[in-house]
């Protein structure tokens, strides 16, 4: 008896000793985690429905002392006004509701003023702009102005990296001849350079979680930061829950916790230098999840998509084939036969699982005209809508992929399989004879500019208004007549049809206004689901990170990112530090833990494969190869590179993505000969190999904490060879590339944050001495090493 008094004091005396966050309610008001709120130079709009669905709850907001707020009485848009040079990189505002308070973090703009001059040879121009990734390559946006020495000159605020830009002399666009740098656009020309330096890597603080106990995760620094701001989900962990000593900080987590099977700890950091990366650490209750088998498809950064073209992945069902019936259309821009029986059954004999792929985007499978439309001149062709994106019902199935129960049947059995299913999703334009444009051909933006010209294809500089062909009528979604139907037919395929998410086509050419709308009504009906919207942006980061966030969309494709793969991993002479410092800039615009889509190909763009091959050349029209030539494989060291973007884009930060046949090498030029019928008979001895190395980088991704959870952190970079490290916790993953057609012997210096014994080695021989870690790597590979 006095034993089991003694056992139950123990036991309430620690749990006394536990602290619980009494300002958060058991049902938060904020539907997942609360992004950060990136300030501008000197105001910063808050739309209080990207947290709050229902932002009427609100009783009042608390900022921090340098930043003032107006908000209009009846308003959900708040201005906050500030000087940055008085704010650290991060704060904090606090939002007060009758059940508790939230707490929303503020990110500093990093941004410099920097300032492009012109001096004329020769000549006396009458305009001259700027055109580049530092405006979305529209001049229109950046006229310059004459000083009185004759000096043309235009200033802009820009965040630190690496932009590409052209100057723009009364139409010409041209080098900047005062600007020495220059660098290949990979289409076949060069642009200017200029570099905006930001925080020194080098100096920022950097923190690594290294391990639990008893409630309590410890986490280390390199770099000791001035400030730390940790969060458990929306809610900011005080003074009682922190300790810090020497270079750990020790984190209590809340008892809160205890009633989540997941909840998250967030933690950001900095110090004089700048901000340093932040961490996201899954909880299963109130501890962190240390084994795999604790993730679902439902934990987001888990994620491996897997993108399909309907009806060009595998005939399930021949009685439904219904190619358009005009000789007009040549063959290669007709159906061919996929549809939505054909993919359930690739996942039901288990080649999904046998790859390791537990998301799976589909293209539209909307209702497409019946008829031919477009024209291509050599050869003279129409084009039939096999690929989906020209709707004319935005909420039909068409009838050559499927029925409703063929749907339904689909998502079952992905979801009994435990895969998630996204939909690609069109919303900025219907074709034609779509009946909304029928009834409401003044809902659509106009065809013609007010010079006269066509608003067709004008991507950059009306990018809100462009129709994409004159049969594909632009909505104007900015009024809310339009917005609100569309966004309705958009929340129908998640609520009638249990979609796991959507992939958003053009989502650049698509006001704010909309993604505000839809996501807010996903919020409202699906609260406790976990719907991925990942979004589709051509352009520069800042652009495409302006559609990211609470009450946007979860992520974009990383067009970027892709473009400086692929002009590494496919060309010899590009060295890897353009690919580090992609990634790097990449990471200090969307987090260093971000669900960006990092991919191995699209359908818009030639096959990688085949850029590395040689067969499609970076300077030539890919689509015009794709009609004229037999585009083949015919340098098989193309394989061995394929599989190296393949091993980077599933061992870094992001959502892996993988383009159908990409996992075997289908070769192809632009589209649609980068839309072929997917191979599953009578592959060859190089896309046997591909699909198996493939195979094996996607399972260790799956398999790996570091790899989904990990921070990361360079450790080598020259032309050939790239070394970086993940961590999390008590495991320690390094991922090495050899892009030479050498071997490869690298010895590199241990880090110190690096501890553990060599567990596993994947692709490499490795040998340690000391401090010292010696790599082994054959030609055009790349190698995986376990510590633990």
């Amino acid at each position: 008896m006095r034993y089991q008094l003694l056992i139950f004091t123990i036991l309430i005396f620690f749990a006394s000793c536990e602290k619980k966050l009494h300002y958060a309610p058991d049902q938060s008001e904020i539907v997942g985690l609360a992004t950060p709120i990136q300030l501008g130079i000197d105001s910063t709009k808050v739309y209080l429905t990207d947290y709050f669905p229902n932002w009427k709850v609100i009783d009042r907001i608390t900022l921090p002392s340098g930043i003032t707020m107006r908000q209009d009485e009846g308003d959900s848009v708040v201005s906050l006004y500030h000087n940055n040079s008085s704010l650290r990189f991060y704060e904090v505002m606090s939002v007060f509701t009758s059940k508790g308070q939230y707490d929303i973090p503020l990110k500093n703009s990093l941004k410099k003023q920097v300032t492009f001059r012109y001096k004329p040879r020769n000549s006396n121009p009458s305009k001259v702009q700027i055109a580049g990734q530092v405006n979305n390559w529209n001049p229109s946006e950046s006229l310059f102005t004459m000083t009185d020495d004759g000096i043309w000159e235009y200033s802009l605020w820009l965040n630190p990296g690496k932009y590409q830009y052209k100057l723009v002399v009364d139409g010409a666009w041209i080098l900047d001849p005062d600007n020495p740098i220059i660098e290949d656009n990979n289409i076949g020309g060069q642009n200017s350079i200029v570099t905006v330096e930001g925080p020194n890597l080098e100096k920022v603080p950097y923190q690594t979680p290294i391990d639990f106990r008893d409630k309590e995760l410890v986490i280390q620094f390199t770099n000791q930061p001035t400030h730390a701001y940790v969060f458990w989900e929306n809610y900011r962990l005080d003074e009682r829950y922190l300790s810090f000593n020497g270079d750990k900080l020790t984190i209590q987590i809340p008892q809160n916790a205890k009633k989540q099977k997941r909840s998250h700890l967030r933690i950001w950091i900095e110090n004089q230098f700048g901000p340093g990366n932040d961490l996201l650490i899954p909880l299963e209750y109130q501890s962190p999840v240390t084994y795999v088998s604790q993730l679902t498809r439902n934990d987001k950064h888990t994620q491996i998509l897997y993108f399909l073209m309907i009806d060009r992945f595998f005939n399930g069902n021949p009685d439904n084939d219904q190619p358009v019936n005009d000789p007009a259309i040549h063959p290669k821009a007709n159906y061919m036969g996929g549809d939505l029986q054909g993919i359930e059954a690739k996942i039901r004999d288990g080649y999904f699982d046998s790859l390791g792929i537990n998301t799976i985007w589909l293209s539209p499978v909307t209702q497409n005209p019946l008829d031919a439309w477009g024209l291509w001149p050599n050869p003279r062709t129409k084009f039939s809508g096999y690929h989906g994106y020209w709707p004319i019902r935005s909420t039909r199935i068409d009838f050559r992929f499927g029925t409703d129960e063929d749907l339904t049947r689909l998502l079952n059995t992905a979801h009994t399989t435990n895969k998630n299913l996204l939909l690609d999703y069109v919303a900025n334009h219907v074709h034609k004879d779509h009946p909304i444009y029928q009834k409401n051909p003044n809902w659509a933006t106009p065809l013609y500019l007010p010079d006269g010209s066509l608003n067709t294809e004008r991507w950059d500089e009306y990018r809100l208004t462009t129709w994409f062909d004159t049969f594909l009528p632009t909505l104007d979604l900015e009024r809310r007549e339009v917005f609100e139907p569309m966004t309705d037919s958009a929340l129908f395929w998640v609520t009638a049809f249990d979609f796991d998410g959507f992939r958003h086509d053009a989502t650049k050419h698509i006001p704010e206004v909309f993604w505000r709308r839809l996501t807010q009504k996903i919020k409202i009906a699906k609260p406790q689901s976990s719907i991925y919207q990942i979004g589709e942006t051509y352009g520069s980061r800042e652009l495409i990170g302006s559609y990211v966030g609470s009450g946007m969309m979860d992520a974009q494709f990383d067009f970027n990112l892709y473009d400086a793969a692929v002009a590494t991993f496919a060309r010899k002479n590009t060295p890897f530090s353009t690919l580090n410092d992609a990634l790097l800039e990449s990471m200090s615009y969307y987090g260093w833990l971000h669900l960006m889509g990092n991919m191995s190909g699209n359908q818009d763009k030639p096959r990688f494969i085949s850029l590395a091959s040689g067969d499609v050349r970076f300077d030539e029209d890919a689509k015009l190869a794709g009609w004229t030539r037999n585009i083949v494989v015919s340098d098989t060291n193309a394989y061995h590179r394929l599989q190296l973007i393949h091993a980077f884009n599933l061992t870094v930060p992001g959502i892996p993505t993988i383009y159908y046949g990409d996992e075997i090498g289908l070769p192809g030029a632009n589209d649609p000969d980068n839309r072929r019928m997917m191979k599953f008979e009578h592959l060859t001895e190089h896309e046997q190999n591909t699909f198996q190395t493939v195979k094996t980088w996607v399972h260790l991704r799956r398999q790996l904490l570091p790899l989904q959870y990990g921070t990361f952190r360079p450790i080598y970079v020259d032309n050939d060879t790239y070394v970086f490290m993940r961590q999390y916790l008590k495991q320690t993953v390094v991922v090495i590339f050899n892009k030479s057609d050498q071997s490869q012997t690298l010895t590199v210096k241990k880090p110190e944050s690096l501890q553990g014994k060599i567990s596993k080695t994947y692709f490499v021989k490795v040998e340690q001495n000391n401090d010292e870690l010696k790599y082994s790597l054959p030609p055009l590979s790349a190698g995986l090493i376990v510590f633990e």
